[in-house]
């Protein structure tokens, strides 16, 4: 026997290992290219754009005398609205907004992986005017051997410092112009109280990018076990609507080992057992149906020669009895007529039927001189069906119909189609049927008027006979109160191909 998991602990142990799959990928990311800093912000986009804006910024520069550095320095900051300074690789402030730096900036500044401080030199001539060595910086005494780290790497760095919170961008370069003496190595610093500085820092796409892609893997992977529910669930609720409306011959034969699994397996059982109820029930009728046929019929023939025999006294109670032997005579052809479409189904071979004529064959029939039938239907429709059952069904609805109505207005039969199947409307100007009594009327034995009595609505069989044998056809039957008064009969059929179903 293989083992059953509950449904509950399958979706919980889905949806922790979503968690799991999708920690495990941000932690790889993160420990592979973010290395635990800031510098992980600087995706392909940030570190372009930086490095484009450092470009311009050392291109004009280049192209400026010194003394209007500040100016473009302004320009840049009113742009990207943030400060940039421009400093030495030393840390010396040379212009612009900036001119202190915290101390962990001036040391990401001063010392870079594997490689020590800069050596102490001599700013040019044309800019050592413009600018005031901190004091915090000490000058190396003289006589002391200076390390020669030259060249040193390329500084790209983001940091952020605290009390008051800012956030840094560091990009180094070699600052070439004539007017300001000698190239030199530069450090261009910009800093801005928000991550975003103006959209150098934190580029919007890659996360957009990363949220989607993380929605769109875990939509794929909860799919497939949600639509997995949601496909059998669907399969339950149809087949419980099938079971609702009488065809017990519908099976799940679900293959899940869970909760929904056993829940399959009950609605299988149910059906099955419902059905051979059902089935039983209706076998039992027709016996006894066929029973009564017998002794039925030698009571009509004595009734008839006692009758006959019966002085002027004794005719009214022979008359009464004739009567009552002809209702249990008609009871006894409904149960035969109901058994035998329940059970007639599985054999039958439809066939194409000409609409109009099962139609008017069944008005021949029950039509009376109190009633008006108007009947819409065109003469090449054809249906599905078996002529006798169809025939049947129609009489039934007709003759139901002029018995509640057929003195109060016409009787209208329309058909339409609608795709591959074609709709046949049977519409009184009757009452109606109270809307809670609506789905019962196909229920055999079923009456308003529980008195059962002839005048009244008969035995109840006449519409549960029709439900059977348009089934039995391949069809579905339903009623509704047609607005604003009388009941609408509606009796759905496939059409039938002449060329396909040969009669």
């Amino acid at each position: 026997m293989r083992p059953r998991f509950p449904l509950y602990a399958k979706i919980l142990g889905w949806f922790f290992l979503n968690l799991v799959v999708v920690a495990s990928v941000f932690a790889l990311l993160f420990d592979a290219q973010f290395h635990f800093n800031l510098d992980w912000l600087f995706a392909t986009g940030a570190r372009d754009r930086l490095e484009a804006v450092r470009d311009l910024i050392i291109g004009e520069l280049e192209a400026t005398p010194p003394d209007e550095w500040a100016q473009v320095l302004q320009r840049y900051s009113a742009a990207h609205h943030m400060q940039f300074g421009l400093f030495d690789d030393e840390a010396y402030p040379l212009v612009g907004e900036i001119t202190e730096l915290p101390g962990e900036v001036r040391q990401r500044i001063l010392v870079r992986p594997g490689f020590g401080p800069p050596p102490s030199r001599r700013l040019p001539d044309a800019i050592s005017s413009l600018v005031t060595p901190p004091p915090s910086i000490s000058t190396p005494r003289s006589g002391e051997p200076q390390r020669r780290r030259w060249p040193r790497p390329p500084l790209r760095a983001l940091m952020r410092t605290l009390d008051p919170t800012r956030y840094w961008l560091l990009a180094s370069g070699r600052l070439d112009n004539p007017m300001a003496g000698e190239p030199m190595r530069i450090v261009i610093v910009g800093s801005s109280p928000s991550i975003s500085a103006g959209g150098l820092i934190v580029d919007a796409k890659p996360w957009i990018a990363l949220g989607l892609g993380t929605f769109v893997f875990s939509l794929l992977f909860w799919l497939p076990p949600v639509r997995g529910i949601t496909l059998t669930i669907g399969r339950m609720t149809q087949a419980t609507r099938r079971i609702a409306d009488g065809r017990f011959d519908v099976r799940l034969k679900l293959r899940r080992k869970d909760e929904l699994g056993s829940l399959g397996e009950s609605i299988d059982q149910m059906a099955s057992r419902l059905d051979g109820l059902v089935q039983g029930q209706k076998r039992f009728l027709g016996d006894i149906a066929h029973e009564l046929c017998s002794p039925l019929a030698r009571m009509q023939m004595a009734l008839g020669v006692l009758e006959q025999r019966a002085t002027p006294d004794q005719s009214s109670y022979v008359r009464s009895a004739a009567e009552k032997a002809e209702q249990i005579a008609a009871l006894v052809g409904e149960l035969l007529s109901f058994s035998k479409a329940s059970f007639g189904a599985s054999a039958l071979r439809l066939e194409a039927v000409n609409l109009l004529q099962v139609v008017e064959k069944a008005v021949q029939g029950e039509k009376t001189d109190a009633s008006i039938i108007q009947v819409n239907i065109p003469a090449e429709l054809q249906v599905a069906a078996d002529a006798e059952l169809l025939t049947r069904a129609m009489a039934n609805v007709i003759r139901n119909a002029i018995q509640h109505a057929g003195a109060v207005g016409p009787i209208r039969i329309e058909a339409t189609r609608e795709g591959s199947d074609l709709i046949v409307a049977i519409r009184d100007s009757g009452p109606g049927v109270p809307e809670e009594e609506l789905p019962k009327i196909f229920d055999a034995f079923y009456r308003l008027d529980a008195s059962r009595t002839r005048g009244t609505g008969g035995t109840g069989l006449g519409l549960a006979i029709v439900k059977t044998c348009v089934e039995s056809c391949c069809g579905s039957v339903a009623a509704r109160n047609h607005k604003p008064h009388g009941l609408e009969i509606i009796i759905t059929l496939q059409e039938a191909k002449a060329a396909v179903i040969a009669r």
